[in-house]
């Protein structure tokens, strides 16, 4: 039943390609939303907290500040309304998941920058 699974996730949802990124980047997602008749393209940016799952179910959680609230949004790798992913800075953080970034005010929630 799984190779089943595989073979039709394969064939038939369609692959995207972005750029490499982890927990600790920096990244900004377009997206396009539907308004009625019009469609207009909307950006997210912040940190990445996660990447979960693997395949036609892969996600990933981006966190920012808007004003003094932090928002998050989860976003499936295969949606269709996913244009492009842009890396803006690579953080280097230790962790795969980095939920405890939620708790962190000020200076403390900064993520250091990888030179390469």
């Amino acid at each position: 039943m799984e190779e089943l699974l595989k073979f039709v996730e394969d064939e038939f949802v369609p692959k995207k390609e972005f750029p490499k990124f982890s927990a600790g980047d920096t990244i900004t997602v377009y997206y396009e939303i539907k308004e009625g008749e019009k469609t207009r393209t909307q950006f997210f940016r912040g940190v990445v907290i996660q990447r979960r799952g693997s395949g036609a179910t892969e996600t990933f959680t981006i966190r920012k500040m808007s004003g003094t609230v932090g928002v998050e949004r989860i976003f499936p790798v295969n949606m269709p309304a996913l244009q492009k992913v842009e890396v803006n800075k690579r953080g280097k953080v230790r962790r795969a998941r980095i939920f405890y970034f939620r708790g962190l005010t000020g200076k403390k929630a900064r993520i250091k920058e990888v030179r390469s």
